[in-house]
């Protein structure tokens, strides 16, 4: 049967205003595995609320010593595909009162999703896009993100005050008008989780992210007065049992109180993790999969 011009037209629009309208594909986003076999596998030693509390086994020499080639500095090649490599730009974004320095992997704009990285102490754009370190969960990402149409972005904190936050609100409203009604997730590590409580804190800033993720970071008392906390974010926490940095316990009190409250959260545990053990086991696709999935 041939479909008149008319009809085609009609037809046409009639899917452009569903796309405006954000009934198309945002709203059955899922991720597809990315070497799943080897990140996802995760053995659950317990779990409590409904699985929003899991407990993982971790061992340093099965998980450091038996997954990289060169412990701690480079993984075995199964763990890791470069051809996301062809999509990761570095670049310099003007935000007119202030300029940031970003690695950007995927598309400029139009990206089904956007997921940005903050970094701890230390580290720059380059840590949140080393294929080899942290056992390849870094090179996950980037591939999650080129797989599944999205955006990720690595930016250089040089703060971590004001001018820090200011400089990833920037980043946000930015991704967000790059990608008009897509999620975007805002994942902070170790120290950068001051600038994820901070963001909460933010009105406009908060109020365009879908989700955000906590990695081995601080714990904020006050976050029940956020922005972030009245429009109930969703949080997804990730830490290390025996972390000597933040605690684990404290995160673990934070959680418990949100969970109470019948707030959107989960947590991940690794059993006798330390500090960086989060950057290294957190499993991306599913976190990503269930904070988009909130929306």
């Amino acid at each position: 049967m041939q479909m008149s011009t008319a009809h085609f037209r009609i037809a046409a629009g009639f899917l452009a205003w569903l796309s405006l309208a954000g009934f198309v594909a945002a709203d059955s986003l899922v991720l597809k595995p990315f070497k799943d076999e080897l990140f996802s596998r995760q053995t659950v030693l317990e779990s409590r609320d409904g699985g929003d509390f899991e407990v993982i086994d971790y061992d340093e020499m099965r998980d450091i010593n038996g997954r990289d080639q060169i412990p701690e500095r480079r993984v075995k090649q199964a763990y890791v595909a470069l051809g996301a490599r062809r999509s990761q730009v570095n670049e310099v974004l003007d935000f007119g009162a202030r300029k940031l320095e970003v690695a950007r992997v995927g598309a400029a704009k139009g990206g089904r999703f956007t997921v940005i990285f903050v970094h701890g102490r230390g580290g720059d754009r380059r840590l949140g896009v080393n294929d080899f370190s942290f056992g390849g969960n870094f090179n996950r990402l980037k591939n999650l993100a080129v797989d599944n149409q999205g955006i990720y972005y690595a930016p250089s904190v040089t703060s971590f005050d004001s001018n820090g936050v200011a400089d990833i609100a920037a980043l946000i409203a930015y991704s967000a008008a790059q990608s008009p009604g897509r999620p975007v997730v805002l994942a902070c590590a170790s120290m950068g989780s001051s600038i994820c409580w901070d963001i909460a804190r933010n009105p406009a800033a908060s109020s365009v992210l879908t989700g955000m993720a906590i990695l081995g970071g601080a714990t904020d008392p006050d976050f029940a007065r956020s922005a972030a906390f009245k429009r109930k974010l969703p949080i997804y926490f990730t830490h290390g049992s025996a972390d000597s940095v933040y605690a684990a316990p404290t995160q673990i009190a934070l959680y418990d109180s949100l969970h109470a409250k019948g707030y959107p959260v989960r947590f991940t545990l690794f059993q006798t993790g330390s500090h960086g053990t989060p950057v290294r086991m957190t499993d991306w696709r599913k976190i990503l999969n269930w904070l988009i999935g909130q929306g």
